[in-house]
């Protein structure tokens, strides 16, 4: 990776972010109602910086490029080409289910979180956000597919795929269970991205870190949020560049604890914990208009 490439990511991402929200403003699918929401003040807000933030995702990481184009296999195969392909494939994937749930979610289904749409999908109703679960899955392992190693031994590879895979699925499930005030899941993502550069996990961190500047300021007035679109989008992309430049004990610690965090989600609300810890509610409310007396309870 060199500090040009690294540099042109981030800018592309940040630019097509900002000129694809400029775009859907001017015409967004369906009309503006249908993107319209209601946040945790109970205003209106635009989920319209989701397909936004993907499209800044995609057009990051193909500038960048995953690799060096001349890094090639001994077999010749093209192995950042191939990762890139994956990258674009788990965005797309995860920000195309996140779009669907966002646009066609029946708010009056008592299905919600993993565990309740599971639970629907075992007594035989499959419910959008569980459609959104296995369609992100599928995606998430496609992408793993695609970027494996291609000299490792058949059992290796499967191993390889299924433990990518799902650490894809899973980082996409955890930033958009931060989703919850303006700015959090913006704010996790580039944390995690500056940490996935000092550790020289290649490009596409730095196509996260456009696609977050691109939108913060709209996210943190209040004005738009990602949705499952652009938070899945966002978490997808961060689980694929771990996946794909991490070592195996790494990736399963961090698919260990992202599955724990998901499970504890059930039951204990982040918001709340947030609200609890000093120092994690002062970056919390880093940038964003303070509180008031008629904004609901943390979730």
């Amino acid at each position: 990776m060199t500090l040009r490439r690294w540099l042109t990511a981030g800018v592309v991402s940040a630019a097509a972010t900002a000129a694809a929200r400029a775009g859907l403003a001017a015409r967004a699918p369906g009309g503006e109602q249908r993107w319209t929401r209601r946040n945790h003040r109970g205003e209106p807000i635009s989920l319209l910086e989701g397909p936004a933030a993907v499209a800044g995702l995609v057009a990051g990481v193909l500038a960048g490029g995953a690799h060096s184009s001349s890094e090639r296999t001994p077999t010749g195969c093209d192995r950042g080409g191939r990762e890139t392909v994956a990258q674009v494939v788990a965005v797309i994937g995860a920000g195309a289910f996140g779009i669907y749930d966002d646009l066609v979610e029946d708010t009056s289904s008592r299905s919600k979180g993993l565990r309740g749409h599971l639970t629907a999908a075992l007594h035989g109703e499959l419910t959008t956000g569980g459609l959104k679960v296995l369609g992100i899955g599928g995606a998430a392992l496609i992408a793993a597919a695609i970027a494996s190693d291609r000299r490792a031994s058949a059992p290796v590879r499967v191993l390889d795929i299924a433990l990518d895979g799902a650490l894809i699925a899973a980082s996409a499930n955890f930033v958009n269970l931060l989703d919850l005030r303006p700015g959090r899941a913006l704010k996790a993502s580039a944390l995690a991205a500056t940490a996935m550069t000092a550790a020289g996990l290649g490009t596409a961190p730095a196509a996260v870190l456009g696609a977050t500047l691109g939108t913060a300021r709209a996210d943190l007035a209040e004005a738009d949020m990602l949705g499952d679109g652009g938070a899945n989008a966002l978490g997808a992309l961060l689980g694929a560049t771990l996946a794909l430049g991490a070592p195996r004990p790494v990736r399963a610690v961090t698919l260990a604890a992202l599955v724990a965090l998901t499970v504890a989600s059930e039951k204990v609300s982040f918001s709340r914990v947030i609200a609890g810890t000093p120092w994690l509610a002062a970056v919390d409310a880093w940038g964003r208009r303070a509180p008031t007396a008629t904004d609901s309870a943390p979730e």
